[in-house]
């Protein structure tokens, strides 16, 4: 039970990584690391805000399965 729930965990935080980083795309690099030229809030349209939603939902899987890993074994 606890390998097939860290390869969830694994698998869950390289998705949640990869669409975090798809959705500074128009920042650039510096977009990264804060240095953000951006102005105002922009309103999410189509494949952002589906984007957005999909961040959220990977980050409440990933937070459940880190904390039913960490009853599991403890």
């Amino acid at each position: 039970m606890e390998a097939y729930l860290d390869i969830a965990l694994i698998i869950t935080s390289i998705a949640l990584i990869a669409s975090v980083i798809l959705q500074s795309k128009g920042a650039g690099l510096g977009g990264l690391t804060g240095g953000d030229a951006g102005g105002i809030f922009t309103a999410r349209r189509g494949v952002e805000k589906l984007l957005f939603r999909v961040t959220i939902g990977l980050s409440f899987i990933f937070f459940f399965l880190a904390i039913l890993t960490v009853l599991t074994t403890g």
